[in-house]
């Protein structure tokens, strides 16, 4: 499905047009106005994901990058609804939300948002069970730890064992890093949470992820930062500096004359992954330049003659 069209937006789109598109849409089809029309249930469910997508900006950028096809190998459902509280979003545009009738709730697992909604999309939504239904066993509690991983990691992806306390119980559990993670995004270990009091399948595992710092590279996005110094005057001639990469490549680099402080120049498809199968952004060396806090008597009088010329 293309999100653009379901919207009746363009790609290029301002956040505020993407959110009257939907907000007219969301009055139009929303549940409580259809109750029982399963077309207006189905087109409901399309144009909220189209908007969970394009009003998230990475999302968005990871679709306009890939298409709707290769976006969906990328994206589970599961991620694409992640962070997207459906009730708050429609309370803003005047709409019920899930706690505004038995149908909504009903259909929307009882929350406006998250796991709630992500049922909403994975489970039948018709029929009953009638009378003779039992009550399901509970799911085990869902689990949320947070792990650490490097700039290096980030680039290569890893695959990490880790040690948890499950139920006083020290366990092993296996996680793969993939490339491209960003900081604030959770890992998603499916039966790896806390067991069921009755019976029932046992919860997640989220690992909450974290980048370590690094004394080289900052990270900017897709992109990487690292700093170069030079003197006052091969800023003003120019000359060449060596920069390493992040995976240890060298390159010589040339610093054009005239440069300023806190110029940049760039390394094209030196930065971090955009994504797991995506391409790399850039990396960007910082120029700065140094100012001695101590000056001989020679370079006080050389500086004194540049101060008399207008430098």
């Amino acid at each position: 499905m293309d999100y653009y069209e379901l919207l009746g937006v363009k790609k290029d789109s301002s956040p505020s047009d993407i959110k009257k598109a939907y907000r007219k849409l969301a009055l139009k089809y929303h549940p409580d106005k259809n109750q029982g029309e399963k077309k207006a249930e189905a087109k409901f469910k399309e144009i909220s994901e189209a908007y969970a997508v394009l009003s998230d900006p990475e999302k968005k950028k990871q679709y306009d990058l890939y298409g709707s096809t290769d976006f969906h190998k990328r994206y589970s459902q599961e991620d694409i609804f992640r962070g997207f509280d459906l009730n708050d979003i429609l309370r803003q545009f005047g709409v019920g939300g899930a706690g505004q009738s038995a149908h909504f709730r009903n259909s929307m697992g009882g929350m406006g948002g998250g796991n709630g909604f992500s049922s909403f999309f994975s489970q039948p939504q018709s029929g009953g069970c009638g009378g003779g239904c039992h009550s399901a066993a509970e799911k085990g509690q869902d689990m949320t730890y947070q792990i650490t991983v490097s700039l290096e990691e980030v680039l290569h992806g890893a695959e990490r064992t880790i040690t948890l306390r499950k139920n006083g119980t020290p366990q092993n559990v296996s996680v793969k890093i993939p490339k491209g993670i960003e900081a604030g995004k959770k890992l998603r270990l499916q039966g790896k949470g806390g067991n069921s009091r009755n019976g029932g399948l046992p919860g997640d595992l989220y690992l909450k992820v974290d980048i370590a710092g690094n004394t080289s590279f900052s990270r900017d996005g897709d992109d990487l930062v690292t700093q170069k110094l030079i003197t006052f005057s091969e800023a003003c001639f120019g000359t060449s500096i060596e920069v390493e990469t992040l995976e240890s490549k060298k390159f010589s680099v040339k610093v054009a004359p005239g440069t300023t402080h806190d110029s940049r120049l760039r390394l094209k498809g030196y930065g971090l992954p955009i994504g797991p199968l995506g391409e790399r952004g850039d990396l960007y060396v910082k120029i700065g330049v140094k100012v001695p806090k101590e000056l001989t008597e020679e370079q006080e009088k050389v500086l004194q003659g540049l101060r008399d010329c207008g430098l």
